[in-house]
This record gives C-alpha cells, structure tokens and sequence, in this order.
C-alpha cells in the first residue's frame, strides 16, 4: 500500500496491488463541488498516465458516497471542469473503473457511477435521481446512461418519479453490478482487478433494450398526472424516451433542457421551499440551548388525530402511554392504532419484528396517574378550552414538574391553557395535521412563557418523528389555519361577487392545488366549521362583511359528501354540480343586491393568491411567522399549495 496521494483538498487516493483507490471527503455529504470535480479531474489523469496502476476506484468519506451537487454552487456559473466533463472522462479512461458505492448516490452522485465501469454497493447505499424535485432534470447524463442499464420505461419511473431505490431494487434492476458482502473496497479492488485487461463496459455505449409504447405510456401516464402540469418530470420522459439516439445527441438535449429549467420561475419556487426548509430549523433564541430528553410520550385522546400521532410516535421509536376517559374509547384507541400499524406492515412500510416492536411499546389507559413516566404530553382531546384546561390542571398532578405538555389545539389561545398550569414555561403547542402519521407539517407553538429548552425539545421530537417542523407565534390559527381562513374568506366573497364553487375549484385546480377549495369543504364536512361560525358570532364585527352562503348550505342539511350533499351533490357518490346550491347563491347575492359579473380563471387565482400574501404579511409584521419562507412551507406542506409555485410569498415577489 502506497502513501496518500492529494489530488485536491476533498479528493485524495492510495494505491492498493495496482488500484488507485480514489476517496472524496466532503463533509457533510461528499457533494460534486469543485473541488471535488478538480481533484477527480486530476485523479483520472494521473490513473490514465501511470503504468503502475492498471484500475480505479471511486468510493466516498463517510456514510454518503456523493449526495449531489454543491447546493452553494446553485445559480451561479459554472466553474471548469464541469460534471458532465468529468463524468465523460471517467467512462473513457482506457483502465477499468469501479464505483464504490457506500451509501447515497444521488443525482450527479449517481450519475458519476453510471459512467464507471463497474459498481458494487454496500447494504447502506440508496440510489436515485431526485432532480424534478427540484424543477430540474439530470444535467450529466442520467437521462441517457440509465435507460440503456435498465431500459426506459423502469428508467422513466425512477427519474420522472424523483424517488430512491434500495440496494435490493438497484441490483435487481441493473444499477448495481454486486452488493459487497464484507468489506467494500476489498470487493472493489478486486473487481477493479478482475477487469483488467478486458475491454471496460462503457454504459454510455450500451444500446437501449426496445421498449414497448404502451409500457412507456403505462410508466409515464401516472406520473405526468401526478405532476399536474410541472415542465421537469415531462422533459424527463421526453429525454429518457429518446435515449435510443447517439449519446452524444442525447447527451446535448439533456444538458440543453437542464440549463434551460434551472433558470425557469419552477425550479426557482422548488430551490426556494429546498432552502426554506433548512431555514426554518434556524429559531431565534435557541442558540446552545440542548432539548430534553424524551423516552416515553404520553397522547391524551385517542380518537383519530391521537391515533395518528400515536403511530407517528411509535415510528420515531417512543414509548407511547395512551389516555382516554373511558376503557371502552381506550381499547377502541388501542385497535385504530394496532390497524394503522398493520396497514404498515402490508403494504411493506413495516416489517414484523418493526411492527412487533412498535406494538410492544404501546399502552393505553383510562387513569391519569399512569401518565407520571412520560416525559412529554401531547393532548389531543376535543377542541373545547375549558375541557384541555380541565386536563392540563390534571396531568400538573401526576406528571414530573420537568415533563413537557404540549397541546395540539388548531384554533384555541395556548397561551390561556398554560396560564392555568402550574408551570406555563414548560407548555407549548404541537399543532398536527390529519392525518398525522402521514402529514409532515407540524406547527411548533411558541406560547408566551415557553421556556427555551422546551421548544427546542418540541424542534428536536418533531425532527425524530421525520415532521417538518415550523416555528409560530400564539395567533388564532397560528400560521397556518388563519392564512387558510382569509383565503376562504376571499373564496366566499368571489361566490357573492359572481362566481360559481365549481369556477372557483377549477381555478385552483388549474394552478395546482389537488383539489379545490370546495370539493375539500365537502370531504371533510361542513359542520365542524358551521359550529365554529355559530360560537363566534356573537363577538363578530357587525361592520366587516360576513357571507351567508355557507350556513344556508348547512341549515339545509347539506354537509358534506357523507350527507351526499354539500357544495355538490353526490349521486352514486360522483361530484355533481347542483342548481339548488346554485339558487341559494343567487338568493343571498339578491339580499344584498350584489350585481353578479364573471371572473376569468385568472382573475380568481390573483385574487386568492393576494390574500394569502396579504395574511402572510400581517403574520410576518406581528411577528408570529419568522420569516417569509416558513409561510410558504406551511402552506405547501399543510394545505395543497403547489411546491413547484413555491408558496403564497414567494409566488407574490
């Protein structure tokens, strides 16, 4: 074995019985910085020069083999040697290649491999190309080699898609060529070995397996559905499709497209949410502040959100300790839970000795005292103030002083439940969206008296129950259900002013969102909201414009698809636009003596779009949101905004 050799400050080697073992060490995730691309530029040539090395290998520092490009590199210009320069030089060097792949190679991490002549993985790898989760395509090849390792329509389904495939996946499929079963650059080197002297198979010159039109139809169609009108994953199918052209072709409409994507408003929105996200960890005051540790979490509530919870709980590797006020709605609790875990377990999410595991660490309740090892409290109990007041008085009894409550209220002050605790510092809210083992959003409440280490704590168990967590204020709605009542406000004021809910709901369809505002309205049920319209009423500005619309609809019995009738009717179940509703909109605009005119789809969208980010700036001067960025994320990630538009604030600027 051989000194190290340092070909930049993030690449390096050493030769082993011939091999030039190449290892990039670019912490955090051996990114294609570069540094890194200069040093492998310079690794290659010294492999290609010396008569003494008859292989390579490229392997990575640490658990990533290469996690993509330099996000610090993002929408400046490109710096010599590009990837796609570097990746081709790899493929042509006249020595075998061997990729050592021990663990992630994603994007140009992957693409690099597809260019090696060979590539063995460790257990721990996962391979993909995610680049139209950012609004882009691969830009160095991965449309063109892919396709010709596993053919096109299995290549369309991994790009298209963004998603990850495991080692199994990737060997059975062809990306893989072996899974190392000790030591993996043992296994390379000896595979580097193996090759030499053969001619090395270069995937650039591999020609794609025929296709049949109707598998590449099957394997885009549900995608391209999916993606509802975003350019990349259409680009990915057209450039995968036509792989069976030159590479040097395929090679230069592949770089062309992706130039022309990564400068387009779509990956610029999707580039925006991929730094909000890292943004929103960064909470002001928290600086040096450790959280405290949480082993066993208690739920108060076992109904539908608290069962999700539970799940997501169980998940992150909790023990849980459920509560509820009778055995009959415990046990109940037990069994919705038990099911959700078993649907884990069938679809392959979970596996018996996971879902044995998780079930182990779960018990449910009917007595308070029960709760006392729990070193954190979620209630999700129903939203009523005096009936989480009367528990959180409670669980002050039998809980440790340091143990942390939290409340999962969506429209009740927090700040008015821990004023009647022992101890408001240690009380926050963990406001959960429906359901919660499937939403990522989670709102962090910041109360008034919410001690540092406890927020942090809050931060710290939603990031380990894989939430994207978001900081807010105490705010009615906090962040996000207030922005969502000002834009269904907007919505009811476009039905007076002239509007259909059909016109309305095709318009946000058209931009985006999964569904419309009022076809959701009808799915959840109508009367949850139409009770919280009757309790406020009484404290309701008689001066602020208020639409009646809504409550004609519930006093009529319509509430919704489970009544089969709501803002549609629901004939054999299917959504139907409904005269009657159509009436009823026509008689209140009469009672105000509003004159009808039409709006045109885009007309619409603004008018939402504008007061969203109206809302947002208020949340933002009251300092309840933090930043601009964490509004977008709430809205995208809890209410069906489209990432690809980037979120209410940044579609505004």
């Amino acid at each position: 074995m051989s000194d190290v050799t340092t070909f930049s400050a993030t690449v390096s080697a050493t030769t082993r019985n011939g091999i030039l073992v190449v290892t990039i060490d670019n912490a955090p995730v051996n990114a294609t910085s570069a540094d890194v691309r200069l040093g492998l530029s310079r690794a290659l040539a010294h492999a290609e020069a010396e008569g003494a090395i008859s292989g390579m290998v490229i392997t990575g520092a640490g658990k990533t083999f290469i996690g993509g490009a330099d996000i610090k590199e993002f929408g400046k210009p490109a710096i010599e040697p590009t990837l796609p320069d570097v990746i081709e030089r790899i493929e042509a060097l006249s020595k075998p290649v061997v990729a050592a792949l021990n663990g992630a190679a994603l994007g140009g991490g992957l693409e690099l491999a597809l260019a090696c002549h060979y590539r063995i993985a460790s257990p721990a790898t996962q391979v993909g190309l995610p680049e139209v989760k950012l609004g882009i395509v691969p830009g160095a090849g991965g449309t063109q080699r892919l396709p010709r390792l596993i053919g096109i329509p299995a290549a369309i389904e991994l790009i298209a898609s963004g998603r990850i495939a495991k080692p199994g996946e990737a060997l059975s499929l062809g990306i893989l060529d072996e899974l190392a079963e000790t030591d993996l650059v043992d296994a390379a080197i000896e595979a580097s070995q193996r090759l030499t002297g053969t001619s090395p198979r270069r995937t650039g010159e591999l020609t794609v397996a025929p296709a049949d039109p109707t598998e590449i139809e099957k394997a885009s169609g549900k995608l391209l559905a999916k993606a509802r009108g975003q350019k990349a994953p259409a680009e990915a199918v057209r450039l995968i499709a036509s792989s069976h052209r030159p590479l040097a072709e395929g090679l230069a409409d592949e770089r062309a497209t992706f130039l022309t994507l990564r400068d387009s408003r779509e990956a610029a929105a999707l580039r925006h949410i991929f730094f909000a996200e890292r943004e929103a960890s960064k909470v002001a005051g928290l600086e040096g502040i450790d959280a405290r540790p949480v082993t066993t979490i208690g739920i108060c509530g076992l109904g539908l959100m608290g069962s999700g919870i539970a799940v997501a709980v169980l998940a992150a590797g909790y023990t849980v300790i459920g509560l509820d006020q009778t055995q009959q709605a415990a046990e109940k609790g037990h069994e919705r839970i038990v099911a959700l875990l078993e649907r884990n377990l069938a679809s392959g999410r979970l596996d018996r000795s996971g879902f044995d595991a998780q079930k182990s660490r779960l018990v449910v309740t009917t007595t308070d005292a029960d709760l006392a090892p729990c070193d954190l409290v979620i209630e999700a109990v129903f939203d009523d103030l005096d009936v989480k007041i009367d528990l959180f008085r409670r669980l002050d009894k039998v809980v440790r002083p340091d143990a942390i409550l939290a409340t999962n209220t969506s429209y009740l002050n927090p700040d008015e439940i821990a004023a009647a605790t022992a101890h408001p510092e240690r009380v926050l809210g963990l406001h959960f969206f429906s359901p919660a083992h499937v939403m990522r959003l989670l709102e962090v409440v910041r109360c008034e008296k919410t001690a540092p280490d406890v927020l942090a704590t809050g931060l710290t168990v939603a990031k380990k129950l894989k939430k994207l967590p978001v900081v807010t204020g105490v705010t009615e709605g906090f962040i996000g259900n207030r922005i969502f009542s000002a834009y269904r406000r907007e919505a009811e004021f476009l039905l007076e002013d002239g509007a259909l809910p059909h016109e309305i709901d095709a318009a946000l369809e058209d931009y985006g969102f999964p569904m419309g505002l009022f076809a959701v309205y009808d799915m959840a049920g109508l009367e949850i909201a139409w009770a919280r319209r009757k309790r406020q009423a009484a404290i309701r500005d008689p001066s602020e414009r208020y639409v009646e619309i809504a409550d004609r609809l519930c006093e009529a019995g319509r509430l919704g698809q489970k009544s089969g009738r709501g803002w549609y009717a629901y004939p054999d179940g299917k959504q139907t636009i409904d005269p009657e509703v159509t009436a009823i909109i026509e008689a209140e605009r009469a009672k105000r003596s509003i004159a009808a005119r039409s709006f045109s789809q885009d007309e619409i969208q603004k008018r939402l779009l504008n007061a969203m980010a109206a809302e947002g700036e208020a949340l933002l001067a009251e300092g309840i949101a933090a930043r601009a960025s964490d509004i977008d994320l709430v809205m995208i990630n809890g209410y069906g905004f489209p990432a690809y538009k980037g979120g209410p604030m940044f579609a505004k600027s």
